[in-house]
């Protein structure tokens, strides 16, 4: 049994149970009421006997705990429950009681003690380490994503190519346009890829609440579940979004000498959201919450890029927001890339938005700051904010 191979008491609460559930008991505790009194507390298989030396054996034929049940209940025809309480305090408390002091005085193993006498036993709040929770997390995570592909699948991975699809096909042919039209089409694409990872935040939040649940009875610890749904949800939403990008270029036309700059920034943007998205999931209340935190964040990095609002063009309290713009960013390394042999009208429109050469590094920098910073701060909320109240 589970109690002996564990080496465990487990103390189970029944009712008329069953002649072979019955048997499957170490001990019996036979209580009687009005008021609350013991009534037999010792071995199961002696509890038969130990009636007939009271004066009451089990008839042939009857289920012996039906009958245990009849003689301890007060007003039913049998109750002998008074009988049986005065019995108790005659004969078995003196012995348990006797049992009690010499197991006080007996000194025993700690619990710490105990546990490590157990053959692979470890000290800590978790059953199994780190390494094994995350393994069992992400053979549950696969798994519940191949039962309900649609939850996931579909909306990081099928609608980036319905969405690449059709905004793609209305700016077909936009890479053999001024760069004017090119940059418009990068501002798009940089906007669709941010709003995309929106739709993701109330499945994440659904999924923290189980979390949490699970994480309140220390079954496993936070990080083992952010990296297991990490390595699940990013690769699938990265495909997604990559053929996202793909779409929209081979749509656009642009020449192939343009695509490592217009999919690395793009990708890089992707991950920025991505981790943001997390981030906010992780301390919204609700998917209602979520959207109202996360809205305002995406709409001051989709304005302030150059494109729309420049350096110049925006107020002085707003500028700082262009260090760390990742649209900004994007923005400028695609466009300048795109400019190159562009001649006057080119140089135009950079000038106009305010882009400079030479800020890629920075801009890799940053970018990548923010996705390590957001992601950290994301397990952190998880592990301190919505906590289960017992």
């Amino acid at each position: 049994t589970i109690a002996k191979a564990l080496n465990v008491l487990i103390v189970v609460v029944i009712h008329q149970p069953r002649l072979e559930v019955a048997q499957m008991f170490d001990q019996l505790v036979l209580l009687t009421a009005n008021p609350g009194r013991m009534c037999y507390m010792g071995p199961m298989a002696q509890a038969v006997s130990y009636m007939e030396s009271c004066g009451r054996p089990v008839p042939e034929h009857v289920n012996p705990t039906d009958y245990f049940l009849d003689i301890v209940t007060p007003g039913l025809r049998l109750d002998a429950s008074d009988h049986f309480a005065a019995m108790f305090k005659q004969h078995l408390e003196p012995q348990i009681l006797s049992k009690v002091e010499r197991g006080l005085e007996t000194k025993g193993l700690t619990i710490e003690e105990m546990l490590l006498v157990q053959p692979g036993a470890r000290l800590g709040p978790y059953a199994v380490p780190f390494h094994k929770q995350f393994q069992q997390l992400l053979r549950r995570k696969l798994a519940i994503t191949l039962r309900n592909p649609l939850a996931l699948v579909g909306i990081g991975l099928m609608l980036p190519v319905v969405f690449g699809i059709c905004v793609g096909a209305m700016f077909t042919g936009f890479g053999h346009q001024p760069l004017l039209q090119q940059a418009g089409f990068v501002f798009i694409l940089i906007t669709v890829l941010g709003l995309g990872g929106m739709q993701l935040m109330p499945i994440l939040i659904e999924e923290r609440r189980f979390m949490k649940h699970e994480t309140s009875e220390a079954l496993y610890s936070e990080g083992a579940s952010v990296l297991a749904s990490f390595c699940v949800d990013v690769p699938l939403s990265s495909v997604g979004a990559a053929l996202e990008i793909l779409i929209m270029f081979s749509f656009a036309g642009f020449d192939s000498e343009h695509f490592n700059s217009i999919f690395f920034w793009c990708m890089l943007v992707f991950f920025v959201y991505d981790s943001l998205f997390g981030f906010v999931a992780a301390v919204a209340v609700d998917g209602q919450q979520a959207q109202a935190l996360a809205t305002p964040v995406l709409a001051i990095f989709l304005l302030c890029n150059g494109f729309i609002v420049s350096k110049a063009s925006a107020p002085a309290f707003l500028k700082w927001i262009f260090a760390i713009s990742p649209n900004g960013y994007a923005m400028q390394a695609i466009t300048l890339n795109l400019a190159e042999g562009g001649g006057a009208a080119g140089q135009s429109v950079l000038a106009h938005a305010g882009y400079v050469a030479g800020e890629n590094g920075k801009g890799n920098a940053i970018l990548v700051s923010m996705i390590v910073v957001l992601r950290l701060l994301q397990l952190v909320a998880l592990k301190l904010l919505h906590k289960v109240q017992k």
